[in-house]
Order: C-alpha cells, then sequence, then structure tokens
C-alpha cells in the first residue's frame, strides 16, 4: 500500500542526489517498458562493441560484482574513473536494490593493447569492488576469469572449505573439472 510513496521518495533521493533523469512506472504497462528496457541494455553494448570496433572485433568483458548499497555511488565513479585511467568505454547496468553491478567493458579483439587495457580496468574493477566490502560475483558465478579474484575474496581458509564441499559432491572431479576448485 505504501508503494507509490516510498517511489516518489526514492525518486526524490536521486533527483536531490543529481540524477538527470529519473523513471518510476505509473502502471504495469510502464513497469513492462522499463524492464524491457533494462534487458536491451546488453544488446545495445554489443552494437555498441561492434560500431565501434569493425570487422568483428568489438567484444564485451562482461562483469558482475556487488557492493553493499550504500557504496554504489563511489563504485559507480570509481567505474567511470577506470574508464578514462584505462581508456575503454564501459557501460554499466544492475540491480541497484542489492547492490550489483554489470560493467561491460568493450574492447576490440584483433588489439593485443585492447585486450590489455580491458583487463586492466576488469581487474581495477574487481578490486574496487572488494575494496568497498563487497564479493567478486553477485549472480554470475566465477567461472575461469575470477578464480583469482575469488582467492583474493575468501582467502585461502574459504578456498580450502569451498575444495571439501566440492569433494563431498563431485568425488570424481565430473563437474564442471579444471574451473574455480
Amino acid at each position: 500500500a505504501r508503494a507509490a510513496d516510498d517511489l516518489a521518495a526514492l525518486a526524490a533521493v536521486c533527483t536531490a542526489a543529481g540524477a538527470d533523469e529519473v523513471y518510476a512506472a505509473t502502471d504495469a504497462a510502464e513497469a513492462a517498458a522499463l524492464l524491457q528496457a533494462r534487458r536491451l541494455a546488453h544488446p545495445a553494448m554489443e552494437r555498441f562493441a561492434a560500431d565501434t570496433y569493425p570487422d568483428g572485433n568489438g567484444g564485451l568483458i562482461i562483469d558482475d560484482v556487488a557492493v553493499p548499497r550504500g557504496s554504489l555511488a563511489v563504485m559507480l565513479d570509481g567505474v567511470t574513473r577506470i574508464a578514462a585511467e584505462c581508456d575503454v568505454p564501459i557501460g554499466v547496468v544492475g540491480h541497484a536494490g542489492d547492490g550489483n553491478l554489470h560493467p561491460n567493458i568493450v574492447i576490440d579483439r584483433a588489439d593485443p593493447a585492447s585486450l590489455a587495457r580491458g583487463r586492466r580496468a576488469f581487474d581495477e574493477i574487481m578490486q574496487l569492488g572488494l575494496d568497498l566490502g563487497g564479493t567478486c560475483t553477485g549472480e554470475h558465478g566465477v567461472g575461469l576469469l575470477k578464480r583469482e579474484w575469488l582467492a583474493r575474496e575468501i582467502g585461502p581458509v574459504g578456498l580450502r572449505v569451498h575444495q571439501a564441499i566440492k569433494s563431498a559432491l563431485d568425488p570424481t572431479g565430473l563437474f564442471n573439472p579444471g574451473k574455480v576448485l
């Protein structure tokens, strides 16, 4: 029953904090349109990468980092700084409600220097997220790209706990072999 008042208060906070635009759906159709716009962010970034680096060379390093909600503004400002310092475009979408962000780092896959700048940006975003009390993954898992970051985040004891759980559930090592653990 208080949703409308909560949304109005959130909009006022965003505006007071300097937001250029604030949208709040007033009905189900608008809510669906806003959700669709969010879902189109990734394809839009892929298109941007393809247009920026033609001949099939444009690519994305898709990041997934979560920070405490109170640190979102610092994290977003940090991503902006990292993009400038690394000389790579970075678009960010995310879930403000849980502090989960998805920076999309645009790279030229045919250019080793661009790949290096993209990887540097990725690593700096990971470090900033951890420095802000966050985690190296909000929802998409660790995989190969983040296994070093998981080790930094949870430390040697945490890794041993993870390995013990994996060994208990997968004693023959059939599930996702050669990945994180």
